[in-house]
């Protein structure tokens, strides 16, 4: 089989999807610093005047819109004859108990977070195909190799991804195409305010689940507050950054100590014990 390209020109351009905060806004700013050639998008381009200043590409693009979807990648492609690297940014966490959760909500998530990756794929690979080479780093979590109540249809999303991403690495491998997985842990971004929001709101008031989400609302709050179970967005952008420069990118990239400890924990602990932890972790 053929090896992924070793390098990456830095005028091959690098198409990161939701960069309007947190993550996609950080890596494509450490990426234009470097000097790489970044198509930073988002549903609204206008909240993406920061990354304009510094030198991105900023373009509106929806994961969840085919029409805005094809657009980007047509414009890259004619301009660029290929899209160098792909990173799947894009993605939110929707928490709540699977008998209270919409069905709408379910699919919005799995719109965004599974379908819309999915269709950003492929709609990129044929250029990289045609040009021997390129990276797809698609952002996963730690919540892609464990699960914690609560979270069921998000963690649902991101194994997912995993599953997904493993495929493709052998499909593409012989077209010189490499396949990263990058998985945070507890990031400081806007995801943990989305995620206790999500859980609050899709909770009805006569819920028999609300004493247990009302308990994880405020373990949620107090373990992004610890420093010592969390990064910052940089963490994952300089990951993401080997990812689509390195000569041998990884397979897996678990961003945080923590992350990597309990990735590991849940591998090597049986299934009753498992839930024994995640009792303990979230007093429940």
């Amino acid at each position: 089989m053929k090896e992924p390209e070793k390098t990456m020109n830095h005028n091959d351009p690098i198409l990161i999807t939701g960069c309007s905060s947190g993550i996609g806004e950080a890596t494509a700013l450490r990426l234009v610093r470097a000097g790489h050639t970044v198509y930073a998008t988002a549903r609204k381009s206008s909240t993406l005047t920061a990354l304009a200043q510094a030198g991105a590409i900023t373009r509106d693009l929806d994961v969840t819109d085919e029409e805005s979807m094809r657009a980007v990648v047509d414009e890259i492609v004619t301009e660029h004859c290929r899209i160098g690297a792909l990173v799947n940014n894009a993605g939110y966490g929707a928490y709540g108990a699977v008998e209270d959760t919409p069905m709408h909500a379910v699919r919005k998530q799995f719109d965004t977070n599974v379908f819309g990756m999915a269709r950003m794929i492929q709609l990129a690979l044929p250029s990289m195909r045609l040009a021997g080479r390129g990276r797809i780093v698609n952002i996963s979590s730690m919540g892609g190799r464990l699960t914690f109540p609560f979270g069921g249809y998000y963690h649902a999303s991101k194994h997912a991804v995993e599953a997904m991403s493993d495929a493709l690495r052998f499909e593409v491998k012989p077209f010189g195409v490499s396949v990263s997985i990058v998985e945070p842990g507890l990031i400081t971004t806007r995801f943990g305010g989305t995620a206790a929001t999500t859980l609050s709101t899709s909770t009805p008031d006569g819920s028999p689940y609300r004493a247990a989400t009302a308990a994880l609302d405020k373990s949620m709050a107090k373990s992004y507050e610890n420093r010592l179970m969390t990064a910052g967005p940089d963490a994952v952008a300089k990951a993401i950054e080997h990812a689509v420069s390195a000569r041998r990118p990884r397979t897996r990239y678990v961003i945080t100590p923590a992350a990597r400890s309990l990735i590991t924990i849940r591998a090597l602990t049986p299934g009753r014990a498992w839930d024994r932890v995640v009792h303990g972790v979230f007093g429940m």
